[in-house]
């Protein structure tokens, strides 16, 4: 009888230890009994560590743990879409939760629960989002544009001739202000439109990108900003347009340097992703560039809006800068996204790397 009981056992555990969903064992205290790999890999805790840990130390949410503990009481189990958890990372996780109460006689109730992480699935909406709401926003700039441009032309024409027929020259100084307005418009149309030429894409190092950003922006700073950077040296070349790449990746170092008070740090980060999604394609690899500052973060409202044209959260800001950067990574079949909060502010330019002859 011992044999077929250890035998169950051990099949037990090798089915927890392959599962790809994390699965946690709680005690009658809430406290971890037990968590597979795919639990510690999750949390990035080992199993040993986690030992006796609580559910709301381990989940870091009083409102899950309190919902564990009503779970292990009722002894109904519970399911909890999309449940955000902090696990210590540059944002929190997503997952589904299962909790299932264990009740043996003569034994104290243990929970057990199982969590899917759904944040893949998430992150291509949110990027599919992403591109959808960039398209649709050039579309209303360009049909703007369109509708502003004539009128505006027009008046600049007119105050010029205006200026010409004035028999009293100190009258002169009112039409210049109308052609002075008029050109500071068009160039805030030109700019919210962003490039006009298609990318002259040749073979670059994503890193002289960088060091171009970098050399710019550390004769802008003050002493107290540190411009920090955690290169990739195995990253492949890539074929892009790199004025284009250094202007949008200068957009955001310096929307960064803007965000830091008088003393800060930026790091400038590259990672390879292999087998990624960015929108709805998935790409054999994707050049990862991260720029990360240690400032007082972007608000959650703020988050969702901070791409769109004239969006900003600076009395002085334009709120242009995001924008082009956007549409300049979009124009390479790329995507910027953002992930932040209160100590740290993460940018993320997603670049696919084509192989020769322009295949995946």
């Amino acid at each position: 009888m011992d044999a077929v009981t250890n035998q169950s056992d051990e099949i037990t555990r090798r089915i927890l230890d392959n599962l790809s969903s994390a699965v946690c064992l709680f005690d009658a205290n809430l406290q971890v009994r037990y968590i597979n790999p795919a639990g510690e890999a999750l949390f990035g805790v080992s199993a040993r560590r986690l030992q006796g840990v609580s559910a709301e130390r381990l989940l870091d949410s009083p409102r899950v743990a309190g919902l564990l503990a009503s779970t292990l009481d009722s002894g109904t189990p519970c399911t909890e879409r999309e449940c955000r958890l902090d696990t210590g990372g540059d944002h929190p996780v997503t997952v589904d939760l299962t909790a299932i109460p264990l009740r043996e006689p003569s034994q104290l109730p243990e929970l057990l629960v199982e969590l899917n992480r759904v944040d893949h699935q998430l992150r291509i909406a949110r990027e599919e989002n992403l591109l959808a709401q960039q398209q649709v926003t050039q579309e209303v700039i360009r049909g703007l544009a369109h509708e502003i441009k004539n009128p505006l032309g027009g008046i600049r024409g007119a105050a010029q001739l205006l200026e010409r027929e004035l028999d009293d020259t100190s009258f002169q100084e009112y039409t210049q202000v109308i052609v002075r307005e008029a050109d500071r418009l068009q160039n805030l149309l030109n700019r919210m439109l962003g490039s006009h030429t298609l990318p002259r894409k040749r073979m670059i190092n994503i890193h002289q990108v960088l060091e171009r950003v970098r050399a710019l922006v550390q004769a802008e700073v003050t002493a107290g900003i540190r411009l920090l950077w955690d290169y990739d040296p195995s990253l492949p070349e890539l074929n892009a347009d790199m004025d284009q790449l250094i202007q949008a990746v200068l957009n955001i170092v310096r929307n960064a340097v803007q965000a830091l008070p008088e003393e800060g740090e930026i790091i400038l980060r590259t990672r390879a992703h292999r087998r990624y999604t960015v929108g709805h394609v998935c790409h054999r690899l994707v050049l990862g560039i991260d720029i990360i500052d240690n400032g007082p973060g972007i608000p959650e409202q703020m988050q969702q809006k901070i791409f769109y044209p004239l969006v900003t959260g600076r009395a002085e800001g334009t709120g242009l800068g995001l924008s082009i950067a956007q549409s300049l990574v979009n124009q390479h079949g790329g995507l910027i996204e953002c992930f932040s909060r209160p100590g740290r502010t993460r940018f993320s330019i997603l670049l696919p790397v084509l192989e020769e002859g322009g295949d995946e």
